[in-house]
This record gives C-alpha cells, structure tokens and sequence, in this order.
C-alpha cells in the first residue's frame, strides 16, 4: 500500500494537492493532517484534525512512503505570537523528527524563492546552486530559511530519504493573489516607477500544486525552485494593472510602508521593500527536466489573479491622497501618543 501524508490540507493548495493525489492510482492512502477543517475535502482523502505544533505525530506518519509538507502560519496574518514564537519552524522540525521515526522515505516541504534574497548582485535567474540569503527584516524569508536548514540536516542523517524543498515564486489564484503577492503589489505601489524596476515572477496555484506532485512522484531532492518561464520585467507589469498606479517620492515610502503596516492598512510586513527594489528572479530548469511544464505564464498568471478590485477602481491620484492621508494620521497620532507618554513620565 502507498501512503501519503499531507499537512496544511485547509489551504487552497493543500485542498488542490489531495485532490491530485487521490486521482493517482498508484497512490492507496492519502492522509491530511490540519488544524483547520478544510471547505471541502476531495473524495477518498482522510482528514485529521491535528495542531503539528503539539501533537504526537509519528502515529500518524507510520506506513507513510511520503510526506507533504504545506502548513504554514503565515498568511493573512503575517506577524502574531506563533509567528514571534516561531511556530513555522518548530512545526517542520516535529514533522521532520516524526518522519524520522516513522521511517519514511521521500518528504517535500514548501518553502519560498525569498530564502535567496533580494539583493543588488543576485544573478538574473536565480539558480538552485545559489546561496540562500535571506533579507533580514522579512521573517517569512528567514523562517523558511530555517526551515530549509532543518530540512537539510535531516537529509543528511536519513541517507536513504530524499527531501525535496521546493521554492516558489510568488503565487496567485484565479481572482485572487496569494498573502505575499498581494503585500508585493502594494509595495511597488509605493516605490517610484523607473526603467530600473527589478523583473518579477508569478506562479499560478494549480501549476504550484503540479509541481508539488511531480516532485513527490519523481522523488526530487534538494532545492527546486517552482516559476514559469521567464519574468515580467517592470514595464510589462504595469502594463498589465487593473488600473494605473500613481507612486510615492522615494523619500516617503519608507515611512509610508511603515505606517501602514502598524496601522494594518495594507500588507506591507517590514522587509518586503527589498524584494520590489531588487531582483530575485528564479531559474526553473530543474523542475522542468523532471518532467514539470506549467500551464499558465506569468502574464496569464499576474491577470488571472489581479482582477481590480474597490480600491483598484479608484483614481490613482485619489488612492495616493489616501495612503498620504494615512501615513500623515499616523505620524499625527504618534506625535500625541508621544507627548501623552512624556506628560506621563513627568507626573511619576
């Protein structure tokens, strides 16, 4: 009997991945651990209610020949107390110590092309012999970055598993981007558009799920980064925006970005400016020559989820008075907060 075990099953592509799975016939058991309850589950797909942070996982895993792992904490919420604690990191090494103990032969774990970095001298693309150089102020690329070191070190004291990290782009869905694509479109909506602008990647859900399958199926090892070929470079970017957009002086973005994110105005986590100011574009000829070929391009896959939405339907003139508005708020209400905590001090 073949078993495979996939966490992170609530999310789109966890749902997406079962239902690729329990269409093999070479696959007998397909398992899906999450604490969450998914909004639907594919038929033939046993779900398990289960918080990888805590539980025993070994019962879960035994008989397992692969295991799938998708669970993250970050999304929606991309700061918090599991991600301050670390969470991200704990839950992969508890499944890498279970997959361990269960013997299991092949695991793939989902990490992120922002574990290179975005720096001024990275090579365009990006290849898998690369050094992973995560920019420090954005936790998720530090995170997995840990992931990945975990996940590497577990390699090498099970010789006989493989441990297939795969690396992808940022990912959209049909109408909608994903967490960190999203928080990328709303920074390079602060920064000043020139003929400078780094290329960029967008990989389209059910091309993420094909891959996770074909590296599970084909049984990959070490880094493969997931994208579909080429880029879009800055000006075929915005060529393709719902709406035009109209960018912020270099001066203010910074703080601007800063002020949004405390004020949960928009999802802009420090750190993510980097990675719309540098290049961080990946090669995809690994994955390709395991058999991989993707179904959408980036053009087809930046339209299909960056349908305009309310904000995006505004002028651009008037969306820039609001995020002004905001930010000049902001530093408004610090001013007050601050002279509140001096009037304080005093009195004590």
């Amino acid at each position: 009997m073949t078993m495979v075990v996939v966490t992170g099953v609530a999310s789109e592509l966890g749902m997406r991945v079962c239902e690729l799975l329990a269409g093999d016939p070479s696959v007998d058991r397909v398992l899906a651990l999450d604490l969450r309850s998914p909004a639907a589950v594919p038929a033939g797909v046993e779900v398990r209610a289960v918080d990888l942070a805590t539980a025993e996982l070994k019962p879960f895993l035994e008989g397992a020949e692969a295991v799938i792992h998708l669970a993250s904490v970050f999304g929606p919420s991309m700061d918090g107390p599991e991600i301050e604690a670390g969470v991200q990191v704990a839950m992969a090494r508890r499944v890498l110590d279970a997959a361990g103990d269960a013997s299991v032969s092949a695991v793939v774990i989902a990490s992120s092309a922002t574990v290179y970095g975005a720096w001024g001298n990275n090579p365009v693309p990006i290849t898998e012999d690369a050094p992973t150089r995560p920019c420090p102020d954005l936790t998720y690329a530090v995170h997995e970055g840990e992931v990945e070191r975990l996940a590497l070190e577990w390699r090498e004291e099970h010789p006989d598993s493989t441990v297939c990290l795969l690396r992808p782009c940022p990912v959209v869905g049909d109408g909608s981007a994903g967490w960190l694509a999203r928080a990328l479109d709303r920074a390079s909506s602060l920064v000043a558009a020139s003929a400078d602008d780094p290329p960029m990647q967008y990989l389209h859900l059910e091309d993420l799920a094909s891959a996770v399958d074909v590296a599970r199926r084909r049984r990959l090892d070490g880094p493969v980064n997931v994208a579909p070929d080429g880029w879009l470079t800055g000006t075929e970017r915005r060529a393709l925006d719902p709406a035009p957009r109209l960018r912020l002086p270099d001066r203010l973005v910074s703080e601007v970005a800063s002020w949004r994110w405390r004020l949960r105005l928009a999802p802009i986590p420090p750190g993510i400016l980097a990675y719309v100011r540098h290049p961080w574009v990946v090669a995809n000829d690994r994955l390709r020559s395991a058999g991989w070929v993707p179904t959408f391009s980036n053009e087809e896959a930046y339209v299909a989820g960056h349908a305009a939405g309310p904000i995006e339907k505004l002028s651009p003139r008037r969306r820039q008075e609001l995020a002004l508005g905001a930010a000049a708020g902001a530093v408004v209400a610090a001013g007050i907060g601050g002279v509140v905590a001096i009037r304080r001090a005093r009195r004590t």
